[in-house]
């Protein structure tokens, strides 16, 4: 079954302003500029009230292309709060014996993890564009990532978890590893 329209609308924050063209998505505020190309869904992309409101609109809709319409909401959500407050994950080291050791290089941009499991080998690991990682001076063994970009700060998170696996050992028994313990956007009182 094919419903004939399907819209939805959300607000744009007086700090922010989105440009639509051609289904792609620019959002700039008071942390830089985000863009996101939404050319692959059968949607329509308006501005409406003078850039205050987004409408997205699907005519003749399947059921794929009506879960699309609060799938591009949310993405454009995501890129305003990326724009105005950024995101920040938190991970922590997990070790019974060997202490992990890492240290950031090149500007905030990378980090080299040592004596994982006993290891020698040094995992070298670079964040994706935009994204910064910080040690936390305040909780010992824990790591800050922050960024514009919920998707390549997450991403920078999953590249270190998966650089620490055990490998040929039980998982069940040998948790040593980096893990996300915290996500979400920046709080200014931290």
């Amino acid at each position: 079954m094919k419903t004939i329209l399907a819209s939805e609308t959300m607000d744009i924050p007086e700090e922010v302003t989105v440009k639509v063209a051609a289904k792609v998505v620019t959002v700039e505020g008071p942390r830089g500029k985000l863009t996101r190309n939404f050319k692959h869904l059968n949607l329509d992309f308006q501005l409406q009230e003078g850039g205050r409101k987004l409408k997205v609109d699907a005519w003749f809709g399947t059921r794929r292309t009506m879960a699309a319409i609060r799938t591009a909401i949310s993405h454009v959500q995501n890129l305003i709060t990326g724009v105005t407050k950024g995101y920040r994950y938190k991970m922590r080291f997990v070790y019974a014996h060997f202490p992990i050791n890492a240290s950031i290089t090149n500007a905030n941009t990378a980090i080299e993890i040592r004596n994982f499991l006993g290891e020698k080998k040094v995992r070298k690991v670079d964040m994706l564009e935009g994204v910064t990682i910080l040690r936390s001076e305040k909780v010992k063994d824990e790591l800050i990532l922050d960024g514009n970009d919920i998707e390549l700060v997450s991403r920078s998170a999953a590249l270190i978890n998966q650089k620490c696996h055990v490998k040929n050992k039980d998982i069940r028994k040998f948790l040593d590893g980096i893990y996300v313990s915290d996500k979400g956007a920046i709080n200014e009182e931290q």
